[in-house]
């Protein structure tokens, strides 16, 4: 069995070893078993450590069958290897692990809440809390504690147990394992069963800060950082507030304010450009009926546009159907894609989704609608013009068999 260096010294980063066995994984790739690693395998919520063994990168590392495969970017021949962990990426990951055994300790000491998740990601991490719900002052509270426990600096206790003395320990979480039972303590604090790594001091763990939170399969998914990830954290964030504030020509204090004042104004501004361009709509409504021609006796107003959305054709159509109850509209615009509207009426006769369906398979197109209003799109094989010209031509058969039967 692997000696597991990590656990004896959590912070030895370099170290020999003799290969036990080497292979080859399903997907192709080398992998060497060594006496003894500091490379700690991916496991209880904690990714692998990384680095290099020979000068070779470490791709991942697991426990496969009591083996631990340190997976390799190309086979390792030697029999004797020397191997160095990414100590950045070991100590990031001691932190985030131990501030996540911190927010649950604190989360059980306020509130009697359990933890049931937990996921150290790249640039955040997650822990699964047993709250109903969350607020803000739940929140603070639960920081509060947490830091107080960093900044006291206290002492991490890391040891394997036996049955008989796992007994002795008011535990957090029951162990999930019966054999090589390993608490980390935070005296007086927490006692947690736990495989991860984990430095010696809180004070190591760095500030811990909860970014947000949400429901989550009937609890609360909390996302937080810790330490070197926190003042980063903190820095991306001043300067985003910084340069806001600049922009804005305010201080930073001001910026809420001055952000819901702009948010004031431009929902005022919206309302007052929806309502002009309503205005614009009824006026270039008038004008296009007033450009109406008469096709055996009905109304029909047939226009095409260069470009324009689906949102104004279908307002433009509706008000110019409201015109005449015998009116046809035919409204057609290029752009991405072709599209139609087409209206009639009250007391218009002809199916204006039958007459659509029939204009679109000049464009390959799609669309449906009722009988009284239809809307689809279409390639751009054809121009607009030659589309409406095409619609044109399907009302005017429609419209000469009602007018001679």
């Amino acid at each position: 069995m692997t000696r597991k260096l990590y656990y004896e010294d959590p912070y030895l980063r370099e170290f020999s070893a003799r290969v036990t066995a080497r292979g080859v994984e399903a997907d192709g790739t080398p992998y060497v078993v060594l006496d003894q690693t500091c490379f700690y395998p991916t496991g209880g919520g904690q990714p692998c450590d990384l680095g290099q063994i020979e000068g070779v990168d470490v791709l991942d590392v697991e426990e496969v069958a009591g083996q631990i495969h340190h997976r390799l970017a190309a086979p390792v021949t030697n029999e004797t290897v020397r191997g160095a962990i990414d100590w950045a990426r070991r100590f990031d990951h001691m932190q985030q692990h131990n501030g996540q055994h911190i927010l649950s300790a604190a989360a059980e000491h306020l509130y009697d809440v359990d933890t049931v998740g937990f996921h150290l990601g790249r640039e955040t991490a997650t822990v699964d809390l047993a709250f109903p719900d969350l607020t803000q002052p739940i929140v603070d509270e639960l920081e509060y504690l947490a830091n107080q426990v960093v900044f006291d600096n206290r002492a991490i206790e890391q040891r394997f147990v036996t049955d008989e003395e796992l007994r002795r320990y008011p535990l957090r979480k029951q162990p999930t394992v019966r054999e090589n039972m390993r608490l980390v303590i935070i005296p007086d604090f927490d006692y947690n069963g736990c495989g991860g790594t984990h430095p010696h001091r809180t004070g190591e763990t760095g500030p811990i800060k909860i970014l947000s939170w949400e429901r989550y399969k009937g609890n609360v998914r909390v996302t937080f950082v810790c330490g070197w990830r926190a003042l980063r954290e903190l820095r991306e964030k001043q300067l985003i507030l910084r340069t806001v504030a600049r922009q804005l020509t305010s201080g930073e204090a001001e910026l809420e304010d001055k952000v819901a004042r702009l948010l004031h104004e431009r929902k005022e501004l919206d309302k007052a450009l929806s309502d002009a361009r309503l205005q614009l709509l009824d006026a270039e409504a008038e004008q296009l009926w007033h450009a109406h021609t008469l096709l055996h006796g009905v109304p029909v107003v047939a226009h095409a546009f260069a470009e324009r959305s689906m949102q104004e054709l279908q307002r433009l159509a509706g008000k110019l159907a409201e015109r005449e109850a015998q009116a046809l509209v035919l409204l057609v615009a290029g752009g991405a894609k072709t599209q139609l509207v087409f209206a009639r009426g009250s007391a218009a006769t002809v199916p204006m989704n039958e007459l659509l369906k029939d204009t679109l398979q000049l464009i390959a197109g799609k669309g449906g609608g009722q009988p009284s209003l239809a809307q689809g799109g279409g390639d751009t094989s054809q121009t607009p013009a030659a589309v409406l010209a095409h619609a044109l031509e399907l009302a005017d058969a429609r419209l000469l068999h009602v007018s001679t039967t």
